[in-house]
């Protein structure tokens, strides 16, 4: 058995731009491919990568050559698994509670989506990724995490830096220098807060957890509060944007979504479409295989959940964005023990409170210039700017 193909031509600048055409090149010629340029073995069809998040054991999160440990200065719950993994997770799980999303984060959720939808401007081009989706994402996440006192611009660079960090494959300098700096001001933020929530508690991820009975480390109650800013911004952020494209250049599928209601449908096709979080870096703990090809132990597999959500085995018309599939088993938010905790906010703050709120206030808003919107991102992926007209 041969080690999978190793290519020295796909460039990460070229995943960061514009991969789909080559997701869809190796799905058909090479879906188990070495690339070197992002030191890892890429698997892009829909089993493979679901297979391998649904070994924990074969595939560790625990994975050292990731530039994640780096970028947060620490070992995240995100690179843990089984039991260490489990008591960090459910060290914040409160906050994430079915009942405690619904009937203490929505209420908030849609006063800030009312507030700032009520600064935008009227009937000039407006680009919603600066001026909504970002600071609304960020105003929640900070209520929700119990930062409150950082400013969405505060939150926004933490969660933008924090994510370069993470996907800097390539390892430059300098992102690690600007998240030593973004981590100086959280972990200076955290000290703070931490004090008050001992002694003014409520439902809040880090009150919750300074709070605990049982506590887990402080160190890992900052590095997991971390990574819910990294991840907790920019996939609603993302997400929120990206179908707002999808319906404002379909517009059929926009007045049928508009008449139905159905919100959550076109969630979960955007998050498909264009999934925020497109890569996940797994470690091979013992020699296997997959498609024939071996994979050696200490090898590292990059599952591309970008590529996987446009399986032609899954997806008639992937590249397409289509509200009304006859199924929709994408794996935007993972699968397996790594299942995206915000999984559930996310889909409420976007698909239960600002679609439905921005559609019936602006019922005639316009994409003016489709072809001028910008798409980045290779781990994590969405528009970066959204010029729209409101009216």
């Amino acid at each position: 058995m041969a080690l999978a193909p190793l290519d020295e031509t796909i460039t990460i600048d070229q995943l960061t731009n514009d991969p789909y055409p080559i997701y869809r090149r190796l799905r058909a010629e090479a879906p188990v491919l070495r690339v070197k340029s992002v030191g890892r073995t890429l698997l892009t069809k829909a089993a493979d990568t679901k297979y391998v998040k649904d070994n924990p054991v074969l595939f560790s999160s625990d994975d050292p050559n990731t530039p994640m440990q780096r970028a947060f200065n620490s070992q995240t719950l995100m690179r843990k698994d089984g039991k260490e993994h489990m008591r960090e997770r459910m060290a914040m799980a409160p906050a994430f509670s079915p009942k405690v999303i619904q009937s203490t984060w929505i209420p908030k959720y849609q006063e800030v989506a009312s507030d700032y939808l009520d600064r935008l401007p009227k009937g000039e081009v407006v680009d919603l990724f600066s001026a909504l989706a970002a600071p609304y994402a960020a105003r929640g996440l900070a209520i929700l995490l119990g930062t409150e006192e950082a400013t969405d611009e505060e939150m926004e660079r933490w969660s933008q830096t924090l994510i370069d960090g993470a996907g800097n494959f390539g390892w430059q300098p300098e992102l690690f220098e600007a998240t030593d700096k973004a981590n100086a001001e959280m972990d200076a933020l955290f000290d703070k807060l931490a004090e008050k929530w001992r002694s003014e508690p409520n439902e809040s991820a880090l009150s919750v957890m300074v709070n605990a009975d049982d506590p887990i480390p402080m160190t890992q109650i900052y590095a997991n509060i971390k990574i819910a800013i990294g991840g907790g911004i920019n996939e609603p952020r993302d997400a929120l944007c990206t179908i707002i494209y999808g319906l404002l250049t379909n517009p059929d599928q926009k007045e049928e979504v508009v008449a139905r209601q159905d919100w959550r449908a076109a969630f979960e096709e955007g998050v498909r479409w264009v999934a925020p979080i497109q890569a996940s870096s797994r470690l091979v703990t013992e020699d296997t295989e997959i498609r024939g090809h071996e994979i050696p132990k200490g090898d590292t597999v990059m599952t591309i959940q970008a590529s996987s959500n446009r399986d032609e085995e899954l997806f008639e018309n992937g590249e397409e964005f289509q509200v009304y599939r006859p199924s929709n088993p994408h794996q935007a938010f993972g699968n397996g023990p790594h299942f995206c905790q915000g999984t559930h906010v996310a889909r409420r703050a976007v698909a239960d409170v600002m679609l439905p709120m921005m559609f019936e206030r602006f019922p005639n808003m316009r994409l003016p210039e489709p072809e001028s919107v910008v798409w980045r991102g290779f781990g994590f992926r969405g528009p970066i700017n959204m010029p729209v007209i409101l009216e």
